[in-house]
Parts: C-alpha cells; structure tokens; sequence
C-alpha cells in the first residue's frame, strides 16, 4: 500500500494520511520537472539530463513504494534523436507523438485504469486535474507530491542508516565474540 498525503486545494492547509491501493501513478513529466528545479539544477527543463535525473528519482520512489509510475512527455519536448528510455512494468517513460498531448496520453490512461482501482496524475494542470477526477482518478498538485517523494526517499534514507548501524554493530559483537 501507498500512503499518499492529500492537501485540500481549498479552504483547510490540514493534510491527512489516506491508505489506499493506487493502481498506478501518471506523471506529466514537463509539469513535475518545471516545479522541481533541485532536479538537475542549471539544467534546461525540457534537457535531457532534466529528464533523466527525474526518472532517476521516480524509479527509487517506485522501489520505495512498490507503485508502478508512468511518465509522460510532450513529445514535441523531446529533441530529435533522443533514444527511447528503457521502461519496465515499474516505471514507464512514455513520449506523445505528433498532435497529441501528454495531457490526451494521462487522460486516456486515467480512463483505463479506472475499472482496475484509482490512478493518481500529478500536474499542475487544474483542467486536467479536474478532468481526471470526472473519470474516477485521483489528482495531486506537484508540489504536494515532491513533497511525498521527498519524505519517502529521507525515510528510507534514514530507515538503512539505522539498519547498517545496527548491523555494524552486530558484527562487531560477533567479531568479539570470535577473538576470545
């Protein structure tokens, strides 16, 4: 399972843990990455190396979860010439092609998803955010979801600290232990 944190959009700043199945998650790559600059600082946005180093840290985010992640990119975003990423069941990178979106990707596989349980789309896109709800989906600002990434990311981070600590020193007892 998947906690997600839910910010309401209006009214109450309270966020509350929500435990649910999430089939899946559809990221609209452009708009994640424009509201992330820590992610390949100096870096053009629509760069390649921008591109990369998200899917980088949305590929630790599905380890960490186990949720399978979609990215979508305008195609018109991805210079000629650019080699197709290697996407696996956990972590898809999908590019629109000529005269679509990836707005019409996220929507389509919103609405396909929907009869196996909730897909999340992150944007920031309020019209897309409203269409996906209409459809069944769940909607989440990129602020509020780099947020979540972030948190789980430091959690792990902290969660292998103690285990190595732990671990190191368990060996240092049994290597105690040995020497006498």
């Amino acid at each position: 399972m998947t906690t997600i944190k839910i910010r309401f959009l209006f009214g109450s700043q309270s966020a509350y843990d929500a435990r649910m199945a999430l089939v899946r998650i559809l990221v609209d790559g452009y708009s994640l990455l424009h509201n992330w600059p820590e992610l390949a600082p100096g870096q053009p946005r629509h760069s390649a190396r921008a591109r990369e180093e998200l899917i980088h840290v949305l590929t630790r985010y599905h380890d960490v979860t186990g949720t399978p992640i979609t990215i979508f990119f305008d195609g018109s975003g991805a210079p000629a010439g650019t080699l197709p990423y290697e996407s696996n069941p956990g972590v898809e990178v999908l590019f629109s092609s000529a005269g679509r979106t990836a707005d019409d990707l996220i929507e389509r596989a919103a609405h396909r998803f929907s009869a196996y349980g909730e897909a999340m789309v992150v944007t920031d896109d309020v019209a897309e955010r409203e269409t996906v709800s209409g459809v069944g989906g769940l909607a989440s600002s990129c602020a509020n979801f780099i947020r979540t990434v972030e948190s789980a990311l430091t959690e792990l981070q902290d969660e292998l600290r103690d285990y190595n600590r732990a671990e190191r020193n368990r060996f240092k007892r049994n290597l105690g232990r040995d020497l006498k």
